[in-house]
């Protein structure tokens, strides 16, 4: 799935409606999309206009070679409208690597309630525009906490990556392998500290 380009055309493949072995046709619409998935955390997705319906979840998403890019996961609302959603190869494979070696798959976990940072936020702490993930709440005793991140606290970096939003630090953490120590940099007040986080692993 890294190979691929928006633009590129692909094939979901499933049994929409008990409708077996049916195929339908589209292009990547986006890469990278991040969203809260069902199981909590973020999860990160291909987007695509090949239609999916009820029965496609669990199919294969496939290019024009016949390689498999995505495991078809969901639709934007509760009927096809031309935005469809799978889970990239690439985490489906991790995910594999995981279970196979541990018996379960684990996440990277930091232990924070986040939201964006908006521009009344980011002008208030002399922010030239509003980026990074603005810490709501932490959880007693969670990887967060010990490494002292504070409510209020904008996190602007992981591993030395900026941070787009609040959606960019959830995929980045759970992609994480447990126990890594990470310097992370954020804003408290209008300072800027670098701390060091031992992640945790995401309880089920």
């Amino acid at each position: 799935s890294d190979q691929l380009e928006v633009g590129d055309t692909v094939l979901a493949i499933g049994n929409p409606y008990g409708l077996t072995r049916t195929v339908t046709a589209g292009i990547v619409s986006a890469k990278e999309r991040r969203a809260q998935s069902q199981m909590g955390g973020f999860q990160e997705f291909l987007q695509t206009d090949a239609a999916m319906n009820p029965g496609n979840s669990g199919g294969p998403l496939v290019n024009l070679r016949g390689e498999n890019v995505g495991i078809n996961s969901a639709i934007y609302g509760e009927a096809y409208r031309g935005i469809s959603f799978a889970i990239p190869s690439r985490v489906a494979q991790h995910v594999y690597e995981q279970i196979r070696q541990n018996g379960q798959a684990r996440h990277g976990w930091l232990g924070v309630q986040m939201g964006d940072v908006d521009d009344e936020t980011a002008q208030s702490r002399g922010m030239e525009d509003p980026r990074g993930a603005l810490v709501l709440s932490v959880l007693p005793g969670s990887p967060a906490e010990l490494a002292g991140i504070q409510p209020g606290d904008i996190i602007l970096t992981w591993d030395g990556k900026p941070l787009e939003n609040s959606a960019a630090l959830g995929v980045t953490v759970a992609r994480t392998p447990v126990g890594s120590n990470v310097t992370v940099e954020l804003l408290r007040g209008r300072e800027q500290k670098q701390i060091t986080v031992r992640v945790g692993q995401r309880p089920m």
